[in-house]
């Protein structure tokens, strides 16, 4: 997960428990055979252990971005292990493992990151990272334990499982290149997937999963404001003010830059009446700076709606001219504009009914939201194969384990493997069906 603005620090308060899904829509799909996902769950807890390992050596040997070749190495003979097919030739240190199964049926497939954090925050752990300034303050070791489980309890299943499923370790996500470059270099002409998923571990409950059709965080557009001439401190810090005032839209009394919050029973993103939908503001203040003669103003700006991002720099411009800059201005341009996680509607709905209808309505959470100051380089894959992303639950508030990715002191409880590896692997046997 990338994190577009510095890192937020929380102190999370005494959290109820997770309110019901939204009610059930879509078609009906085919019963699924119990027996088969018990078994599932049975072949989870057996290999449970063995991923809380392989996490924990992720763990102690992050690599950051571009540099993931021991994290290749053990993905590629894992998944070799396991009788996959197995492909290292796409982009960079990307691992592809292609799993088979005997019987006719569609393609999917599951994505995991890889790299790790240029960072040296606190890690509270026994297993710390063994690499100076590197760190997997993010998550990805859990996603990567998790995609190797599901592959391990797939795997075993390859005699009745119909169809195929591909296994996407990608690296150089926290730069949002790995996805791009993937498809860039010919992904999608050695491996066809017809539905892809994928899922990021944060800071909901351990043993929770959050989704929602459409958007999953905010759009992000980092805005450059050009001057003519440089403006003191005292003119900077009045404009910056009024023209973040005049961007910010939310719910009265809502906060959405508190991003703590995303987990509280009455705003957070498991209510209807959540604080983390319909806004608009600046993540944080504006960064100044002369260059070749002109002034420059940044921020970057966060939208939860896609139909008004056109009217973000027609604002900036009154807001200026307003406030009496109006000769003094040159030009307001995006420099930045990764796209966002969008969840296709039809695939996300199914998801949710596939999960309660194998684990109970509690199994899987309706998100009401959008999260700010985060993205995903998945969505690149979202805009080739219809897809699905879902935010597991990191944090045990008991044992004040908090899952705040790119935070001091990010930690993640490992239960997230199990329920992970047993709820994920039993959507792609379903969806392989339908």
């Amino acid at each position: 997960m990338q994190k577009l603005t510095v890192a937020v620090l929380c102190v999370l308060s005494s959290i109820l428990s997770a309110q019901k899904s939204a009610n059930k829509q879509g078609t009906m799909l085919n019963s699924p055979d119990k027996a088969v996902h018990q078994a599932v769950q049975n072949e989870t807890d057996q290999i449970f252990n063995k991923l809380v390992e392989i996490r924990r050596r992720f763990h102690e040997n992050p690599e950051l971005a571009g540099q993931e070749a021991q994290t290749q190495e053990f993905i590629k003979n894992y998944l070799r292990d396991l009788g996959l097919e197995v492909k290292t030739d796409i982009y960079g240190h990307a691992v592809v493992g292609i799993l088979k199964g005997d019987k006719a049926g569609k393609k999917i497939a599951w994505r995991s990151d890889m790299d790790a954090l240029p960072n040296d925050f606190p890690d509270p752990v026994a297993f710390k990272s063994k690499v100076k300034g590197v760190q997997h303050g993010c998550g990805h070791d859990v996603h990567m334990a998790i995609g190797l489980g599901i592959a391990e309890v797939l795997a075993k299943h390859k005699k009745d499982l119909k169809g195929t499923v591909y296994f996407i370790f990608q690296p150089e996500e926290e730069t949002f290149k790995g996805a791009k470059e993937m498809l860039n270099k010919g992904l999608l002409s050695k491996i066809d997937p017809q539905e892809i998923y994928g899922l990021h571990v944060t800071a909901i409950p351990v043993g929770q999963i959050l989704v929602k059709p459409n958007e999953m965080f905010a759009y992000q557009k980092r805005v450059r404001i050009q001057m003519k001439n440089d403006l003191n401190k005292e003119d900077t810090d009045a404009l910056t003010k009024k023209i973040s005032n005049s961007l910010s839209r939310f719910i009265d009394g809502s906060k959405p830059w508190e991003i703590q919050n995303i987990v509280d029973p009455k705003i957070g993103l498991s209510n209807p009446g959540t604080a983390f939908k319909d806004y608009r503001f600046p993540g944080g203040k504006f960064s100044s700076y002369s260059k070749n003669g002109a002034y420059f103003l940044e921020t970057d700006l966060y939208e939860t709606n896609a139909s008004r991002l056109d009217q973000i720099i027609p604002d900036i411009k009154k807001a200026i001219e307003d406030n009496g800059y109006k000769d003094q201005l040159v030009s307001i341009s995006f420099i930045q504009e990764n796209p966002t996680v969008i969840n296709n509607e039809k695939l996300a709905v199914a998801a949710t009914d596939i999960l309660q209808n194998l684990y109970g309505k509690d199994s899987i959470v309706s998100d009401y939201g959008q999260v700010p100051f985060f993205n995903d380089d998945f969505s690149y894959f979202q805009q080739k194969i219809p897809g699905v992303y879902f935010f597991l639950g990191g944090s045990n508030f008991e044992k004040g384990v908090i899952a705040m990715n790119h935070s001091p002191n990010f930690q993640v409880d490992e239960e997230s493997i199990r329920t992970g590896v047993k709820t994920f692997s039993s959507l792609l046997i379903e969806r392989l069906k339908n």
